[in-house]
């Protein structure tokens, strides 16, 4: 598991395997993540937006953006935490995601961005 804190809400990440599966003819490895945000901080935020760098080892590099994660914008008041699992295609046995969440500060009304670590995605065909 990966973690990591930007002005109080904490990020955790952890990812597993979850087998090929052919698209269009070709071959691709299915990883699913589970990320927990835990709000840490005094302030109400809500989840706005989310951003994805991910890394395939083949020097693939796709960017994902959009309106928040899986179809939500939760709004985490202190001590709150939400959940999620998602999942990411690559070509390869092996890559890397990291980015963003954008968050609004409900009662400032202003926007942060809260950091995703880079968390690793890998099969374990690569470990043996």
């Amino acid at each position: 598991m990966v973690e990591q804190i930007t002005q109080g809400v904490k990020i955790s990440v952890e990812t597993r395997f979850k087998g090929t599966s052919y698209r269009n003819h070709r071959l691709y490895y299915v990883f699913a993540y589970f990320i927990t945000i835990e709000n840490k901080s005094n302030h109400t935020f809500q989840l706005t937006h989310r951003f994805w760098k991910i890394f395939d080892s083949l020097n693939k590099i796709d960017f994902v953006e959009g309106e928040g994660v899986v179809g939500q914008t939760p709004i985490l008041k202190p001590a709150d935490s939400y959940s999620y699992t998602s999942g990411c295609y690559l070509e390869s046995t092996m890559g890397a995601m990291s980015g963003y969440y954008t968050m609004l500060n409900v009662e400032h009304q202003k926007n942060i961005k809260v950091q995703i670590p880079t968390f690793q995605l890998q099969s374990p065909f690569v470990l043996n």
